[in-house]
């Protein structure tokens, strides 16, 4: 269950840059997934300076859920500055199962 909100995260989140990140010609979007302990983290970093925001969508929207389905299904989520240059990163953590054994 986890790989599959971890592939809905990705393609929510860079689905939103893509919509939302109006940016100039060779500023790409970023994707980094990183695992730490027993966290998954998804980040999706553009050129954009704006910050996400979840819209309430109405029931015969096409769109506007994304960000909401993020939050309602991350343990943690976030958007901040990128470290090295314009833009920002939005991300979401998972928690992972326990091994088994």
């Amino acid at each position: 269950m986890t790989h599959r909100k971890g592939f809905r995260f990705t393609g929510e989140l860079v689905t939103n840059s893509i919509q939302h990140a109006r940016v100039p010609t060779g500023r790409e979007i970023g994707v980094r997934i990183t695992h730490c302990g027993r966290r998954l983290r998804i980040e999706v970093a553009d050129a954009n300076t704006a910050q996400p925001a979840p819209c309430e969508a109405r029931a015969d929207d096409e769109r506007g859920r994304g960000l909401a389905l993020v939050i309602a299904l991350s343990e943690r989520w976030g958007c901040c500055q990128r470290a090295y240059g314009i833009g920002k990163a939005v991300w979401a953590e998972l928690r992972l199962p326990p091994p088994q054994l």
